[in-house]
């Protein structure tokens, strides 16, 4: 059963400058040949000579020379956004004072923030921050996705594990799982989860919460991990199992409730707080996980060199403390190792997307 609320997600959407001639004016150019023969020497003759400006600037060392887009599918104030624009921050005197410039593009499920990221220009000047819903679960789930994730999208490098939890609403008379079990039981059916929308790795998380727990919530979508917590604390939704760093500030002020957090082991940023398996949800679903991939085709010295930097920022014990602090489980690694990790949780999402019958769009 899904619902529909206002402000939910809602179904997705859908000059060559030509090089210098001294020998001959390009009014001459025009003159002798067809006009359509004339544009396509002219595209060549400039990605040519981008593709040597560029190799020339990598040998020399000279990128970044201008800020990197990261396009990012999520609200201003989401947990990613949030870490990309300290990360941003952090990374201005390694990148040559240039920055990474968050652009938002939420909704769509993910699609339409992956489908800019994947017709970009492949010079390193436009990144992405991506999720599972983006490319594991997207191409399960569209009959005609607008970009290939093997082809149009090339992974970067990984950046963490959301350690999600569960949450409800302050008015919800409950404090632990099991009493949330009972509550809603004794109400089959009234009771509704947040999630981001249809498809949605969270909406699979509610599924697997109602096959387990013997529940019945129903979805409520919404663009963004925080615009969840910001329902709850509302009132307009009772539960949702959502990253936990989206809600670290209502945590705070006691305007949200966290009955379990995922993790092998109890967080020592909220030790207080049990764990999935101890508060008996044996199986958590699947792990939530955010990662950098640009356009197909960027050159694989810009790909080593971005990875290089995110790699070493999340590793510098100035940045960890501030990871940490948000809850989340840092796994980066390799361009070759993310892609592996990429090609084995697409075929696990699959898995998931057939056990419900989610339906292609």
């Amino acid at each position: 059963m899904f619902l529909t609320a206002a402000g939910g997600a809602g179904a997705m959407k859908r000059e060559v400058h030509a090089a210098d001639s001294r020998a001959i004016p390009q009014e001459e150019l025009y003159m002798r040949c067809h006009m359509s023969v004339c544009n396509a020497v002219f595209a060549v003759g400039a990605a040519a000579a981008f593709a040597v400006a560029s190799s020339a600037a990598l040998a020399q060392g000279a990128y970044p020379i201008k800020p990197i887009r990261v396009i990012i599918p999520q609200p201003v104030g989401a947990g990613i956004d949030i870490i990309i624009r300290k990360a941003s921050e952090d990374l201005l005197p390694r990148m040559g004072g240039q920055p990474l410039v968050v652009e938002n593009r939420a909704g769509g499920a993910m699609v339409i923030a992956a489908e800019a990221c994947a017709k970009a220009a492949p010079d390193g000047y436009t990144l992405c921050s991506l999720s599972p819903d983006a490319v594991s679960i997207a191409p399960h789930i569209f009959n005609k996705l607008p970009y290939d994730p093997d082809k149009d999208l090339r992974p970067v490098v990984q950046l963490y594990f959301l350690l999600e939890g569960l949450f409800a609403k302050t008015a919800l008379p409950v404090n632990s799982v099991r009493e949330l079990v009972t509550y809603e039981q004794a109400r089959s059916g009234t009771l509704n989860f947040g999630t981001l929308g249809p498809g949605s790795n969270s909406d699979m998380n509610r599924q697997d919460i109602n096959q387990l727990l013997k529940t019945n919530f129903a979805g409520i979508p919404y663009k963004g991990g925080n615009l969840v917590i910001n329902a709850l604390v509302a009132g307009e939704i009772d539960v949702g199992k959502i990253g936990a760093y989206n809600a670290i500030g209502p945590l705070k002020g006691g305007k949200v409730k966290l009955l379990a957090i995922a993790g092998s082991k109890r967080s020592p940023v909220m030790p207080d707080v049990p764990t999935f398996v101890e508060a008996g949800i044996s199986d958590p679903g699947a792990r939530a996980w955010w990662g950098i991939l640009a356009p197909g085709g960027t050159p694989d010295p810009i790909v080593r060199r971005l990875n290089s930097e995110f790699v070493q920022l999340f590793r510098d014990p100035k940045f960890v403390p501030f990871i940490d602090s948000l809850v989340v489980e840092i796994a980066t690694g390799t361009p070759e190792e993310f892609a592996a990790f990429l090609r084995q949780d697409r075929e696990a999402a699959g898995v998931r997307v057939r056990k419900y019958n989610i339906p292609k769009e």
